[in-house]
């Protein structure tokens, strides 16, 4: 064990350790030595006191205005209050029954204070914060720490101020700063005029000025990316080097009697993505390959093709979705595109053809039954179905394509269970319906090769978006439920999306309990677009109880939702898909595969309660026939917030690239080496998936070329270390299993 990986108690004493392993996770001198600040504080720069949000810790520079001590009334005690300012606002210290400390907080002194911000009668306060002065006269500690560089703000914790941690982070340079490897390889830090490890953790936590600052996060900026990018470059040449079965389609088979049968003619994006497919699956070593592209690009039609070619070559092929809703619709529309093609073995059925068989959780007994022998004695050439896949006793003859739609639903075990099921690695064909800018995708997808589907089939019409301001205009909601009733006259139908199921679901119930509480991974809207002072999210059950009421009295309006029973949500999906029903009212069940050529209305009610993405991929489900389509944001927040800013970024691009970029932007990257979903902490401390596509693109050419050389990075210890420690065994299984 390294000197960097011995546990905290040896350098700060069990009672602080304990202290920062609990609260800011950090158990080694590696661990504190690599917890960067996250500002800097300039003496005299005071910090804006009135951008600090309620709830938060914060450690802010002020200045002492005025000290005031309040006997208590009728009973012994009193109340300190510091009024500190930054020379506009002005933040309340309350201290209760420490009088003494009038002593050293003297009135044109200015000092770090660190709490919880609260509110009292209106105004912002921190109730007993901890604090350290900076008076140069009275000579203290932290004025001689700082003086003449920039004072560091850490990512602190009520137990854990950020100049205590400051104090703890100066032992470990101290003492171990010489013990600091040197990851990079000494060619590629000339290659790119990085400074040594060593000294940019020195420049980062003691800067003198923002040229050092810079220094130091252009070279641990470089460590994040490399390190990352060495260990997706194994994971590429492990995968390349396992053994696969070659799926070549035959000439006459299935593939070309499908192909024979489509009424139109794949885009040119289709055609090129569907040939990067055929060679990857010819190949002697297993496709990991991701397929993304716009809403309504035709991906499921080039994964279909993937899984007719694999079904050509006497394999099977599985394709697995989120929800059953979604696995439903994916069966009933592949069943239609292939016709006769699809009851293979059957009366009536091609020569040609295979068996499609869908399998999910509530299927009865004897149509379970049955989809398990078809899949195990190779009858069904196509698996259709959600996590029920992945139980044990599902199996296959010959598993030789995996397909995952909307990937990010599924934890990684869920993939490589199915995985598991083939003899050989089966190929891997991930699906995500939600486009991602390409450094994102080098960064999470970076074991995988991408293709993009940019362009839309003809036929596809142009859809519009409109915010509707409920509260400012409710005129302009009374003319959104004419619109939906002027299209369902024109012959047309509508959805509308409300972000809750029922009544019967708590408002105040927490999100993850909802969301568990949901059928198949069913997602609820973000409702933290709002606080608790907002009304709870509109329901399914009881929208569409007023609109049956109300403005669409007379129109054929059902309700689908994932507590519905599978048939009941199946028989609804195929009367709306046969024009039986005028207005679906749904939660997001609709978000992803579903597709009724013959809707062009949306209303999505509270819809700054959904991510950008998400509006986005609803806003696909319209427009998909001859007709254009229209999708109205109805929103009760106010014009100039955040939230309207999502709505009319939205409104304003149908470019879902542009909005995953600015979707992103706005909730945080999330950590982009594990399964967590964006809006948790980073496991990037200094790299930013979006802004640093040079150092990604750079660092991912130099770690494909490293690995080429020394997969087993033989020559390079010190980088081997550094992977170990980035990939906890948490994160280790993540990219074992891919």
């Amino acid at each position: 064990m390294g000197a960097l990986d011995e546990p905290l108690t040896k350098l700060v004493g069990d009672r602080t350790a304990k202290v920062l392993a609990d609260s800011l996770k950090l158990r080694t001198v590696g661990d504190l030595l690599h917890h960067y600040p996250r500002r800097y504080v300039e003496r005299g720069q005071l910090t804006s006191l009135d951008e600090l949000e309620i709830d938060e810790h914060v450690t802010v520079l002020a200045r002492i205005e005025k000290v005031t001590l309040i006997p208590f009334r009728g009973r012994k005690g009193d109340r300190l209050e510091v009024v500190v300012t930054d020379g506009r606002s002005r933040l309340s210290l309350v201290f209760f029954n420490q009088g003494w400390r009038q002593k050293e907080l003297k009135s044109g002194a200015q000092g770090l204070f660190a709490g919880k911000v609260g509110v009292f009668n209106r105004s912002r306060q921190l109730v007993s914060p901890d604090y350290q002065l900076l008076d140069e006269e009275a000579g203290s500690d932290a004025a001689r720490q700082f003086a003449g560089r920039l004072i560091p703000v850490y990512g602190a914790s009520a137990q854990m101020p950020s100049w205590k941690l400051s104090i703890c982070i100066e032992t470990a340079l101290t003492k171990h700063l010489g013990d600091v490897g040197e990851p990079l390889p000494a060619e590629l830090r000339e290659r790119h005029g990085l400074i040594p490890l060593p000294e940019a953790l020195e420049l980062i936590h003691r800067p003198r000025g923002q040229a050092d600052r810079e220094l130091a996060q252009s070279r641990l900026r470089w460590d994040e990316a490399f390190v990352l990018q060495v260990a997706l470059a194994q994971r590429r040449a492990a995968e390349s080097a396992l053994p696969a079965v070659p799926r070549r389609a035959r000439a006459g088979g299935l593939l070309d009697a499908f192909d024979a049968r489509l009424p139109f003619t794949l885009t040119e994006g289709q055609q090129k993505v569907s040939a990067e497919i055929a060679a990857d699956l010819a190949s002697e070593h297993p496709m990991h390959r991701l397929l993304q592209g716009e809403v309504g690009s035709g991906k499921t039609l080039v994964a279909l093709r993937a899984m007719l070619a694999v079904v050509d070559a006497d394999g099977q092929a599985v394709l697995l979705a989120p929800t059953e809703v979604l696995a439903q619709q994916h069966h009933r529309s592949i069943v239609e595109m292939m016709g006769d093609l699809a009851e293979g073995g059957m009366l009536g059925g091609s020569d040609l053809g295979t068996r499609v068989v869908l399998l999910t959780g509530s299927m009865g007994v004897p149509a379970r039954r049955q989809a398990l022998l078809d899949m195990a004695c190779g009858d069904a050439g196509i698996a259709i179905g959600t996590h029920a896949l992945i139980e044990d006793k599902v199996q296959f003859q010959d598993l030789g394509l995996v397909v995952v739609d909307e990937q990010h639903r599924f934890g990684v075990e869920q993939r490589d269970a199915l995985r598991a099921k083939g003899e050989q690695p089966p190929h891997l064909l991930v699906m995500t319906a939600t486009p991602i800018p390409r450094t994102v995708a080098m960064t999470v997808f970076g074991d995988l090769e991408t293709s993009v589907l940019d362009q839309l089939p003809a036929g596809r019409s142009p859809i519009s978006t409109h915010v509707v301001p409920a509260l400012e205009k409710p005129n302009f909601l009374t003319r959104a439920w004419e619109r939906v009733r002027e299209e369902v006259a024109k012959g047309h139908q509508a959805y509308v999306v409300c972000p809750r199921i029922g009544d019967e679901e708590p408002a105040a119930e927490p999100k993850k309990k909802r969301k568990a509480a949901e059928e198949d991974l069913e997602d609820v809207a973000d409702a933290g677009a709002g606080s608790d002072e907002r009304r709870p999210p509109l329901s399914v059950v009881e929208t569409a109880g007023k609109l049956v009421g109300g403005p669409l009295q007379g129109l054929r309006v059902e309700i689908l939702h994932g507590r519905l029973a599978p048939e009941a949500k199946d028989e609804v999906m195929r009367r709306f898909t046969a024009g039986e029903v005028d207005v679906l009212v749904a939660t997001t069940v609709i978000e992803v595969g579903v597709n009724v050529p013959n809707s062009t209305a949306m209303v999505i009610m509270d819809a700054d309660r959904f991510g950008v993405s998400q509006l986005h991929q609803l806003r696909g489900r319209v427009g998909r026939g001859s007709a254009a389509g229209l999708c109205l944001l109805v929103s009760d927040m106010p014009a100039g917030s955040a939230a309207r800013a999502r709505l009319d970024a939205v409104a304003g691009t149908l470019d879902g690239f542009e909005l995953s970029r600015i979707d992103l932007e706005q909730r945080r990257e999330g950590d982009v080496l594990g399964q967590a979903q964006s809006g948790v902490k980073s496991s990037l401390k200094v790299l930013s998936v979006l802004e640093d596509e040079e150092v990604i693109l750079t660092a991912r050419t130099e770690a494909t070329r490293l690995v080429a050389e020394d997969r087993e990075l033989a020559a390079h210890p010190e980088l081997r270390t550094a992977l170990e420690s980035l990939l906890d065994e948490d994160r280790a299984a993540y990219m074992e299993k891919g």
